[in-house]
């Protein structure tokens, strides 16, 4: 694991309505981005997916340990405007699975 990796992840998939998925990533970009940088961080990448289930819209955001997650999740849920976009966002999201997986050290093989 380099330096400047932060040991635990969390992978976030929101399945999003059929033919949503325009107006959720301009309600999302317009509404929750600007909240989950200030209370979250930057992320480490957006997804939708290619191959497999559809509809799909995948985030990684990256923490020390549980502690900081728990710390910044916490900004984000009671920050004043986080309400505005969930309540812009409920009708586009059909479910949402957060998991959180942590980094392994293996070596790399030659």
């Amino acid at each position: 694991m380099s330096a400047n990796t932060k040991p635990l992840i969390d992978h976030r998939t929101y399945t999003i309505a059929l033919r949503k998925m325009p107006e959720f990533l301009e309600v999302f970009n317009r509404l929750a981005m600007p909240i989950l940088v200030e209370t979250l961080g930057h992320p480490l990448g957006f997804y939708t997916s290619l191959v497999g289930p559809q509809n799909q819209f995948v985030h990684l955001w990256a923490y020390d340990d549980l502690a900081d997650y728990e710390r910044r999740c916490h900004a984000r849920d009671t920050h004043p405007d986080f309400g505005a976009y969930l309540a812009a966002s409920g009708h586009l999201i059909t479910a949402q699975e957060t998991r959180l997986v942590r980094a392994v050290d293996l070596p790399l093989q030659a």
